[in-house]
């Protein structure tokens, strides 16, 4: 008991200098630490050649790169002629994806989504350049 109280006490002091400590059971189990530790890690992969259907009617096919991090690279092209280039900070993480297209035409798309329970990603558009031009997106592939 008297451990328990002295734990407590150490990890109360700590808290209020902000120094965090985690609590001692997760110490002992070590479970939290391997659950936190793998709660970034992409959980899919989003490397190769596939499309993504807006809402608002366009079909973006993105050819893309993923590292062991889960950063993106690569490009992509819609309605014919239009093409970007990925920007730098796309990354997969966890089930969620973000990325946005530098397209040729001056737009920039910001892309944000997860994997659903059917290995699908789904996820928000908007253009940074115009916010209010918006659409929600999907993929028919599976991850």
């Amino acid at each position: 008991m008297r451990t328990k109280l002295a734990v407590a006490g150490l990890t109360l002091a700590l808290s209020i200098g902000g120094i965090a400590l985690a609590p001692a059971t997760s110490a002992v189990t070590g479970s939290s630490v391997a659950r936190a530790a793998t709660a970034t890690v992409p959980s899919f992969f989003a490397g190769g050649t596939w499309m993504l259907y807006q809402s608002n009617g366009p079909v973006v096919t993105l050819n893309l790169t993923q590292d062991g991090s889960g950063q993106l690279y690569g490009s992509a092209s819609c309605c014919g002629s239009v093409v970007g280039t990925i920007e730098y900070g796309a990354a997969v993480d966890g089930t969620s994806i973000s990325f946005t297209i530098a397209w040729s035409n001056g737009s920039r798309g910001r892309y944000t989504g997860s994997l659903g329970a059917d290995r699908r990603l789904s996820g928000f558009t908007f253009d940074l350049n115009n916010p209010s031009s918006q659409a929600t997106w999907s993929t028919s592939r599976v991850f």
